[in-house]
């Protein structure tokens, strides 16, 4: 069973006791805060589906000191169906990760023959909700605790975006991007593990790193294991990309490139990919990259072919251990080119010729 990553919530009798147009005042339980918050700790986004008066609602939630927890609130007089898609897609977030809690049956029923994947739960279940599997991802990592908040900036960066004037290079450039690759600490194996999960869309593989892989790979000094984040005026973008390199004198194997959906439209994986071939190239390798096609990740095949890399054969792949049949995956080759850095960001990276 998937992890839950967002949960819609509805109001009136579901995140609180009563209903605002009819009673006037409404109450909320401080044991749901506390699931509210709980879930937030654990890097939950939450959000709103409510037929509700937006302003009398978001008045209550202000009022109550919870307002700050919800990402993009749906309130008003739609299809609880229709909010929860265009939530899903504001958040790039496929439907079985998403879940929806209210307590009318009817609206429950709307969103499950709308939007079968969502997972759909009574309000009565509200309290249990951090109980269950699908509300405990398999890792909460300090960056976990500020995913909202992460989120939170990014919108603010895409309505300054829908404000710009010009074309879209020119607006990345006045962000003051700042690309930063690093070679994984032991205490950054949770988060690469996570990211091995929690990505799909920008994953080469789809292949899930345990902690344990990790680690072994981080102490083969054959190996790289490299954590990219980026920020900008807007504030942290966090940690969004991983890359796990094997280095062998005449080829060097991309095992895997996976990037956060969140940093798509700024091209760091192409970025990182790019990086990656200069690396390469400067030390007299070709790039061999492992893909496997999934349902999720065709922006990530249209990224490896952009950039060259072909299933055509090289005697340089005799020097790796492959397995494509068990793992379904496609070695892709290039030889590779020195590339000019970005123009629309500054990259601050190490020099993978150097030991690790």
């Amino acid at each position: 069973m998937k992890t839950v990553k967002c949960l819609v919530w509805d109001l009136d009798n579901t995140l609180w006791q009563g209903t605002v147009l009819e009673d006037g005042r409404v109450t909320l339980d401080p044991r749901v805060r506390d699931v509210i918050v709980a879930l937030d700790e654990r890097g939950i986004l939450q959000a709103i589906a409510s037929k509700n008066d937006q302003d009398l609602a978001w008045k209550w939630l202000e009022d109550f000191g919870v307002s700050e927890y919800f990402v993009l609130p749906e309130i008003g007089w739609h299809p609880k169906s229709q909010s929860i898609r265009r939530i899903a897609d504001k958040l790039n977030f496929a439907d079985a990760v998403m879940a929806f809690v209210d307590d009318q049956p009817t609206e429950r029923a709307e969103v499950a023959h709308h939007l079968p994947e969502v997972r759909c739960y009574d309000a009565t279940r509200v309290l249990e909700l951090p109980d269950l599997p699908e509300f405990n991802p398999a890792t909460v990592t300090d960056e976990s605790k500020q995913r909202r908040l992460i989120y939170q900036s990014g919108f603010e960066r895409e309505s300054a975006r829908e404000e710009f004037q010009g074309p879209d290079e020119d607006f990345l450039r006045t962000l003051d991007l700042e690309l930063v690759v690093r070679r994984a600490s032991e205490t950054d194996l949770a988060r690469v593990e996570e990211l091995t999960l929690r990505t799909s869309q920008m994953n080469a593989t789809g292949v899930h790193y345990s902690g344990g892989t990790l680690r072994s790979l981080l102490a083969d000094p054959g190996h790289d294991v490299l954590v990219a984040s980026m920020e900008d005026r807007f504030g942290s973008h966090g940690s969004i990309g991983i890359i796990l390199l094997e280095r062998n004198p005449s080829v060097w194997r991309l095992k895997l490139l996976a990037t956060s959906c969140r940093v798509v439209s700024f091209g760091a994986g192409a970025v990182l990919l790019r990086w990656l071939m200069s690396q390469a190239a400067l030390a007299g390798a070709h790039l061999a990259g492992d893909f496997r096609r999934t349902d999720r990740n065709r922006m990530m095949e249209v990224a490896y072919r952009f950039a060259g890399l072909t299933d055509q054969e090289c005697d340089c792949l005799g020097e790796l251990s492959l397995d494509r049949e068990t793992r379904e995956v496609q070695v892709l080759h290039v030889k590779p080119e020195v590339s000019e850095p970005p123009t629309t960001m500054r990259l601050i990276v190490p020099d993978l010729q150097e030991a690790s």
